[in-house]
């Protein structure tokens, strides 16, 4: 994600999308990224989920239930989001940066 410009890592707005079913964020430079709720939970970057030192991810898949979704959204300073979700997980930060990779959209693909 290092070479795209800092507008592609600044969320525009952040929220649901309109049925309630994904997280929806417009970028600055344009760009709108659509996250189903599952996604981002199995991307969660906290300890607890990856491994400190090898950064193999360590929560499995299976575990995440498939409604899971977020309770809560709060803005960490002016460069993340963190969820507290439905299945009492809430330890994980998700920088813009990180989000803007995870777009799973075709372009980004």
């Amino acid at each position: 994600m290092s070479g795209l410009p800092p507008s592609a890592t600044r969320p525009e707005s952040i929220g649901p999308n309109d049925d309630g079913t994904e997280l929806v964020i417009r970028w600055q430079d344009g760009h709108r990224s659509s996250f189903p709720p599952r996604l981002l939970r199995i991307a969660c970057p906290c300890a607890g989920c990856v491994d400190e030192m090898t950064g193999r991810r360590i929560l499995e898949p299976g575990s995440v239930p498939p409604d899971i979704h977020p309770r809560t959204i709060e803005y960490v300073g002016r460069y993340a989001i963190q969820f507290e979700w439905s299945d009492g997980h809430s330890t994980g930060i998700f920088p813009f940066e990180y989000l803007r990779s995870l777009c799973p959209c075709a372009a980004c693909e």
